[in-house]
């Protein structure tokens, strides 16, 4: 799988590095994609996902039942 958020659908972004002389090559800025496994209670089992940090906060505010739901809705397969 690729490296995008499966909550947020973060993906890698492109850019320049720029030296201390301004010489602009590009580069990718990547999403902090972490894998975590979290505990569905409702469904009393463990679910592996790909998350951003930021996927984690929104995970903590909102409950993992109802992005996984969110989740189940737009097809991905949980």
């Amino acid at each position: 799988m690729a490296r995008v958020c499966q909550v947020t659908g973060k993906t890698p972004i492109g850019g320049h590095k720029v030296s201390h002389s301004n010489i602009k090559t590009k580069r990718r800025f990547l999403p902090n994609l972490q894998t975590k496994k979290f505990f569905l209670a409702e469904e009393d089992k463990w679910v592996t996902l790909k998350v951003s940090a930021d996927a984690i906060r929104t995970i903590n505010k909102n409950g993992l039942y109802s992005v996984v739901k969110q989740l189940r809705a737009q097809g991905e397969k949980i």
